[in-house]
């Protein structure tokens, strides 16, 4: 099982439908200070179950919609869907791509997808507990966390590493 593609539209500051294609594994997203990669951290974390919007950086659901500008009007919903490969049946469901979607409207209703079929939230966090995601089962580090991980001493990295492996 690998990440194929991400795909991000009306997210945060995604207003138009954007693809991410992953051929191969994944080490890291990188680019120029202002580019999205908070918010492609995010689309992802979303999808797989975040509900703490803290962790989202917003106050509401509705900050997570793209809020427009003066080229691009503001959108009425924001939607993400992550597709893996899953010809090596690692998560327990009879597809060779599985795709888990999730959309978020202004008033705040939330939609959650299975290979294209709505289903309920609990659905998605069961099957990404099963296969060791969501949102306590994988670990992102975020900007700033590689300097904190290079400059701890052996004790403290340790601990870090402990903690990452629950």
């Amino acid at each position: 099982m690998h990440l194929q593609q991400l795909e991000v539209s009306g997210f945060k500051s995604f207003a138009r439908k954007t693809i991410f294609e992953f051929p191969s594994r994944i080490t890291a997203i990188v680019g120029p200070n202002g580019s999205g990669k908070s918010n492609v951290k995010e689309a992802i974390q979303w999808v797989l179950g975040e509900q703490s919007m803290k962790s989202l950086r917003g106050r509401r659901g509705e900050d997570l919609i793209w809020n427009g500008n003066v080229s691009t009007p503001r959108m009425g919903k924001a939607s993400v869907a992550l597709t893996f490969d899953n010809n090596d049946k690692q998560i327990p469901i009879e597809f060779e791509m599985v795709t888990f979607g999730r959309k978020i409207f202004r008033d705040g209703l939330n939609e959650y997808f299975l290979n294209g079929s709505s289903v309920r939230f609990k659905d998605i966090v069961e099957l990404c507990a099963k296969i060791g995601l969501g949102e306590s089962r994988h670990n992102i580090i975020g900007q700033g966390e590689v300097d904190r991980i290079l400059l701890a001493g052996p004790k403290e990295r340790k601990m870090m590493f402990e903690e990452a492996l629950g």
